[in-house]
């Protein structure tokens, strides 16, 4: 194999498990304590844990730090600020339809992130990888959709559509840019620039709402849970920073991180019980599959 595709899929893997557990572990704590609340503190947790691990990049093994320039502070508070409305449409979509039929839109952007690559951005994909990786996106959409539903009338018409079809859409751009901006860049920083800047909009955008931010005694046990949901975080943020940074394959680590819902299936079949559908169980083995065979590519 490659170096550059062994990077890229470690990149995807890595941003696909950490944002498969956060979303495990956020199951523990929307219900309890509401999204807002729950993205807010799990961000605030996660920024205190790259700052943990920048200061030991740069403080203890002694690498080099360089302070961004203006420009790239512009920058980098426009992907964290994008990246929080992201989240946030994500969540106003999912509050006002159903899962079933929104989950799969999102997830689509993975794909969408390929296309536009390989068509306008001159990533060079030989056959048999391209094979492979529509492969692995048509596992992931048939992984995402949690129940069979029938909709009636046009699909734009559904509650949460235009929410989550709009989360789609900037979730595709803010990861082609975000390709662009982090490549060859020292990612580490910029990743926790990033994230600093993206938890800052979600307390800024909760306090404008007038959202209470205090979790009750009675919810005590979610604080871990929270924690959780911000280390695994940060292992997806800086996994596919990484993978955009030192290699050329945005269209492998974008579509093997967009997988996130296969470490949700699995797990919440072993801990939680809940059955998938066989449309689910069909994608994981497509996902799973197309992981096995892109290293022979």
């Amino acid at each position: 194999m490659q170096p550059e595709l062994l990077i890229a899929l470690v990149a995807g893997l890595g941003g696909m498990l950490g944002w498969g557990l956060a979303d495990f572990f956020a199951k523990k704590t929307i219900d309890a304590v509401g999204d807002v609340v729950s993205l807010v503190w799990a961000h605030i947790f996660g920024t205190l844990i790259l700052g943990i691990v920048a200061l030991y990049h740069y403080g203890v093994a002694g690498n080099e730090l360089r302070v961004p320039d203006l420009t790239e502070w512009t920058w980098l508070a426009f992907f964290g600020v994008l990246q929080a409305a992201v989240y946030l449409y994500v969540y106003a979509g999912f509050a006002k339809g159903q899962v079933a039929v929104l989950s799969p839109i999102f997830a689509s952007f993975s794909g969408l992130v390929a296309l536009a690559s390989v068509l306008f951005l001159g990533e060079v994909l030989g056959s048999t990888l391209l094979i492979v990786l529509v492969l692995i996106f048509i596992g992931v959409m048939l992984s995402s959709i949690d129940v069979h539903v029938a909709i009636r009338g046009s699909l734009i018409m559904a509650p949460g559509v235009r929410e989550v079809g709009l989360a789609t859409i900037l979730a595709t751009l803010w990861t082609l840019l975000w390709d662009r901006f982090i490549g060859g860049a020292d990612w580490i920083l910029f990743t926790l620039c990033m994230y600093a800047f993206m938890t800052v909009a979600m307390y800024a955008i909760a306090k404008k709402r007038g959202i209470a931010l205090a979790i009750a005694p009675a919810q005590r046990h979610a604080w871990k849970f929270l924690v959780l949901i911000g280390a695994c975080e940060i292992v997806a943020y800086l996994a596919i920073s990484y993978g955009y940074s030192a290699t050329t394959l945005t269209s492998v680590v974008a579509v093997l991180s967009g997988a996130f819902s296969l470490p949700v299936i699995i797990l919440a079949r072993i801990f939680l019980a809940e059955r998938p559908t066989m449309t689910q169980t069909v994608g994981s083995c497509i996902v799973i599959l197309g992981v096995i065979l892109l290293p022979l590519t």
